[in-house]
């Protein structure tokens, strides 16, 4: 009796070891291809320029940002945020980010009014890109909200 429950038990851990070993499956990687360096020949440069700050975006041409910069992203603070001197500088580090793309030709979009809108253009100009397009964008109210009642004294 002490026998045949050893031989039993025997055969139980034996069969369930073999059940494991056969039921794990290795784990192999997928081997993902490759991807190749994107490049990008034509794009979009949107300049927002407010009285406060100069954000300098490129795009692709359906959208999708490749890189961007700001005057206070670069250390300027305070009202040297808004200069010219910012916005070229700004210009050319948004440049430097997006030259591995191999980007070469630009449609340039202006919103706001502040002081580096000329000069943030001036800036893409003279990193080398050629200027498709320059076209502003400033959002301008045609006698949308009510104007508040003049003040009686």
């Amino acid at each position: 009796m002490i026998e045949e429950k050893k031989i039993e038990d025997q055969e139980l851990e034996n069969s369930s070891s073999q059940k494991i070993a056969t039921d794990v499956k290795p784990e192999v990687e997928p081997v993902q291809a490759k991807k190749g360096k994107r490049t990008v020949f034509k794009g979009q440069a949107h300049i927002q320029c407010t009285y406060n700050n100069t954000i300098v975006t490129i795009s692709d041409i359906n959208g999708a940002t490749l890189g961007w910069s700001s005057a206070g992203m670069l250390g300027f603070k305070g009202a040297k945020k808004s200069t010219p001197f910012a916005a070229t500088k700004v210009a050319a580090d948004v440049s430097e980010k997006v030259k591995k793309y191999g980007l070469k030709e630009l449609m340039i979009f202006i919103k706001g009014v502040g002081g580096g809108r000329e000069s943030a253009v001036r800036g893409l100009s003279g990193a080398g890109f050629d200027i498709l397009s320059i076209k502003d964008i400033t959002p301008v109210p045609h006698n949308g909200c009510r104007r508040r009642k003049p003040r009686r004294v």
